[in-house]
């Protein structure tokens, strides 16, 4: 009778193993889907980039430090080696694209250039889709996280392997403030 006990509470523990596990198969499949949808997006930014930054240079030749700053943002994007390098380096590019924005404004000419009024709509429509893309990965990411980090299923994430993976968040305490624009320097 003890043996049988013992052998259903092995079995038990064992099926239960064998769900968590199948868990975090299913959840890391999730956050690689999530990261790759959000990829698409996000390439197709870093390919308009260099398009916007040609369009401005031609009326905005006072912002030369704003369209470098784009340019090294998107090379830190082409050599990140890992995920948390490619978040930081996504995170430039958003915050240095506000300053553009702030800055085209500054311009009459260029807000009403035809090639830049279509590329920025292709860009605010691109940016509206990597921020839906964010939400549905960072929701992926703490789902896996949550089980990461939770008994019993913390234990089976050790056994296995199974680390936290990075949230796709604000990192640049710079990006949260509002961009500062000086016309003062654009009448000289």
């Amino acid at each position: 009778m003890i043996l049988v006990i013992i052998i259903a509470v092995v079995i038990i523990i064992g099926l239960m193993f064998l769900s968590i596990y199948n868990k975090f198969v299913r959840l890391r499949n999730d956050v690689e889907e999530a990261f790759a949808t959000m990829d698409v997006y996000l390439k197709k930014r870093f390919d308009l980039l260099p398009n916007l930054v040609e369009t401005v240079k031609g009326y905005a030749i006072h912002e030369k430090e704003v369209l470098e700053n784009i340019v090294k943002a998107r090379s830190a994007v082409s050599n990140a080696s890992d995920t948390e390098e490619r978040v930081n380096g996504e995170n430039q590019i958003s915050s240095t694209l506000k300053t553009l924005f702030a800055v085209a404004e500054a311009y009459p000419d260029l807000k009403a250039n035809t090639n830049f009024q279509e590329l920025m709509g292709q860009l605010q429509v691109i940016e509206a889709d990597i921020a839906n893309s964010r939400k549905y990965y960072n929701a992926v990411v703490k789902k896996y996280n949550i089980c990461v980090e939770t008994f019993p299923s913390n234990i089976v994430a050790n056994i296995f392997g199974f680390t936290k993976k990075p949230m796709f968040e604000v990192t640049d305490e710079a990006e949260r403030q509002n961009v500062k624009v000086d016309f003062g320097s654009l009448s000289q």
